[in-house]
């Protein structure tokens, strides 16, 4: 009977030896062949389950069943941030002759599924991770990997596509303290691209000499960041300029400052994150830096075609520099409570 290393993957050699068959019905059960009986093909399912055995995509692509198939991996479909990434990653796939498919985070949680099992068992030929990977992400050697969106916590072996977060902090901390405002808070989240933003907000304030302070959510919504706003503003009368670590919880901080009294921007300046639709609609008019999801889901794609062209080649990191959108919502200083 097969007896396995922990830290070794097993192949379809160790299969073929568990279910007592040859390497060549393991290979037909996997095609889906009809020319197996039923009580082999039980046997060989049976061992790949015990096993934990997950096809090669390479195997696959020489076997000339090539799915030309990409996973993506997203937080939540709810966060508007994903559409421009999808967008950008989709685009530069087709045109490699690659199609995507996506799952959530969030909803797989709740159904307890890892969703790169799904992934590799559909033959993915690649898998694009963006969110924090969870420990059963973490050693996925069949597929090529590219993590976008955060590098803090990195996969082994992954490229990695992002916006430059920590520039982009500082960016929105920096445009606060040029209008004049020296009391300007942080409503945060943890992990992720978040973790970067806040850095750079760090950076700004520390550079400027003045406290950071910062009131972190444990989920990025727009409730969260109500409610975190209202505590934040409760124990920091003074404060008049709020950085957003994105659009999504800026909408919480308007809602807090409208409910709190408070004029945006007479007084108080409010600054998101991401440019999504949300910040450019009429009714918002947010002003935001643009983390340029299109591109950095354009990166992403390119990056992982070339790993499929290329699996030698050194993991390698593209950050996409992001840029200040100047709308309504944050004003000079000086006209506050005017």
């Amino acid at each position: 009977m097969t007896s396995l290393r922990p830290d070794r993957q097993p192949t379809i050699y160790d299969v073929a030896e568990h279910a007592r068959v040859s390497k060549s019905l393991v290979s037909l059960v996997l095609q889906g062949s009809p020319k197996v009986s039923e009580t082999r093909r039980l046997a060989v399912l049976e061992s790949i389950e015990t096993l934990g055995y997950r096809r090669s995509s390479a195997a696959a692509a020489l076997a000339g069943n090539r799915t030309r198939t990409v996973g993506v991996v997203v937080e939540d479909y709810r966060n508007v941030w994903f559409t421009d990434l999808l967008d950008g990653l989709q685009e530069s796939l087709n045109e490699a002759g690659y199609r995507i498919a996506v799952s959530d985070l969030q909803q797989n949680s709740r159904l307890d599924k890892n969703p790169l099992d799904g992934f590799l068992s559909m033959r993915a030929e690649g898998i694009v991770v963006a969110t924090d990977p969870t420990a059963d992400m973490m050693n996925v050697h069949d597929v090529p990997v590219v993590m976008v969106g955060t590098h803090t916590r990195r996969i082994p072996g992954s490229d990695v596509a992002a916006n430059n977060d920590r520039a982009g902090g500082r960016l929105a901390t920096r445009h606060l303290l040029d209008l004049g405002h020296r009391h300007i808070g942080h409503i945060t989240t943890t992990g992720g691209a978040a973790i970067d933003r806040e850095a750079g907000y760090d950076d700004a304030m520390t550079a400027a000499r003045l406290p950071a302070q910062t009131a972190a959510t444990d989920v990025p919504t727009e409730d969260a960041a109500y409610h975190a706003t209202r505590a934040y503003l409760a124990a920091h009368p003074d404060t008049t300029a709020l950085f957003a670590s994105n659009d999504t919880a800026a909408l919480g901080v308007l809602a807090a400052a409208r409910d709190a009294g408070l004029r945006v921007p007479a007084d108080l300046s409010v600054i998101g994150y991401d440019n999504s639709s949300l910040a450019a609609s009429h009714l918002l008019q947010l002003t935001t830096v643009d983390a340029r999801s299109i591109d950095v889901g354009r990166a992403a794609g390119l990056s992982l075609v070339d790993r499929l062209h290329d699996a030698e080649r050194p993991p390698g990191v593209a950050l996409v520099e992001p840029r200040l959108v100047l709308r309504k919502t944050t004003a000079s200083l000086h006209v506050r409570r005017g």
